[in-house]
């Protein structure tokens, strides 16, 4: 039987870890192999070193997404079916991303030499951007061009995932999935909570299906999609944490998400994620902020003390590189200097995505 490709889409900090994560954790129970792909415009990935933590087999692919990098995709699959072949490859794509039919899933199955069976393709809305620009609010978040990424992920899906409604009041999701029906009609919605597994056994139920997925190939404008990434600053670090007594990993990740957030507010800068991932022998604690209308809250908790951590910082913010990459160095140092640490900053990289060039781009069902 040939391998399971599953790719999961979605916007930036629509909880596309955590659902693949619980997949992941699905799929070995039942004694399947399973293979993660990761995917980042560059190095340092928070999403990576918190899944190879919890024990799983990750490729990563960085330096471009997966449709401008398909041949380093499509070699991750190789490296991580060296040994033996996973039964499910999860994919997670970037994401600012959109035209995956297209240009991932139809190249996997018309040009890569490895047969693969390729499940329906679900995209998660995330509720606190998603529920605003589907009312067509004024302020939605981001700017038309951004929303017009966000609105087009939607438009290629062969399902909807309304992720976090153990967080929506029944009447808000209900409202969602009324627009979401309204604007993008013939898509299933499945409701799930990725945190708590609520409407988990309907997401696997429906990513068993086999039939004609992958096919809302879409008319899709590169200049404005290009003109919406590049709205977004980008910035991966990592850094060295010391101190000379132990100081409590966890509220210390929450104290530096939670300077981040007031500075980036107090800027007026739009969040679209922000992710920090502290690393410690066998421990690790995950803190983050999904917008800047949500509070930022501790994703994974370690519940340890230590007295130094390996600490990667991820964010994506409508906001100058140059802007983000200051508020990340003095809100860091201001976060040691309250537990009497010192750090080093290993590596540090802040830019705006480019111009998408998509290794193949297939609307018709041949080569």
């Amino acid at each position: 039987m040939n391998p399971r490709f599953i790719m999961i889409g979605g916007f930036l900090g629509a909880g596309k870890t955590t659902t693949i994560s619980r997949l992941a954790r699905h799929y070995i129970s039942q004694g399947l192999k399973v293979g993660i792909i990761t995917n980042d415009q560059t190095t340092d990935l928070v999403d990576t070193h918190s899944l190879r933590s919890q024990g799983f087999d990750v490729g990563e692919v960085a330096g471009a997404c997966f449709c401008c990098n398909f041949n380093e995709l499509t070699s991750t699959v190789d490296q991580i079916s060296s040994d033996a072949l996973p039964d499910i490859f999860l994919a997670e794509p970037v994401g600012s991303c959109t035209d995956l039919v297209a240009t991932v899933i139809r190249p996997l199955v018309l040009v890569y030499q490895r047969p693969l069976d390729v499940a329906p393709y679900g995209v998660i809305l995330k509720p606190s951007h998603g529920a605003k620009i589907l009312r067509r609010e004024t302020r939605g978040g981001f700017s038309p061009k951004a929303e017009y990424i966000f609105r087009k992920q939607l438009e290629e899906a062969d399902f909807i995932i309304l992720n976090r409604i153990d967080e929506l009041p029944e009447k808000e999701a209900n409202e969602i999935v009324g627009l979401l029906e309204a604007d993008f009609p013939g898509r299933t919605i499945i409701r799930t909570s990725a945190r708590t597994g609520a409407g988990f056994e309907s997401l696997c139920e429906f990513l068993e299906q086999r039939g004609l997925f992958g096919q809302r190939v879409m008319d899709l404008d590169y200049d404005v999609y290009a003109e919406g990434e590049a709205e977004l600053g980008w910035l991966n670090s990592q850094a060295t944490v010391t101190a000379s007594a132990a100081f409590d990993l966890d509220l210390f990740l929450l104290d530096l998400i939670r300077r981040l957030y007031q500075r980036l507010a107090a800027s007026g800068s739009e969040t679209a994620h922000l992710k920090t991932i502290g690393l410690v022998d066998s421990s690790y604690a995950v803190a983050n902020l999904v917008s800047s209308f949500t509070e930022p809250e501790l994703s994974l908790p370690s519940n340890c003390r230590v007295c130094s951590a390996h600490v990667v910082v991820n964010a994506r913010v409508a906001a100058d590189p140059v802007l983000l990459e200051a508020f990340v160095r003095e809100e860091l140092a201001a976060a040691c200097c309250k537990v009497n640490a010192t750090h080093v900053i290993n590596t540090l990289q802040s830019f705006r995505p480019g111009r998408p060039v998509p290794t193949h781009r297939l609307t018709t069902e041949t080569v």
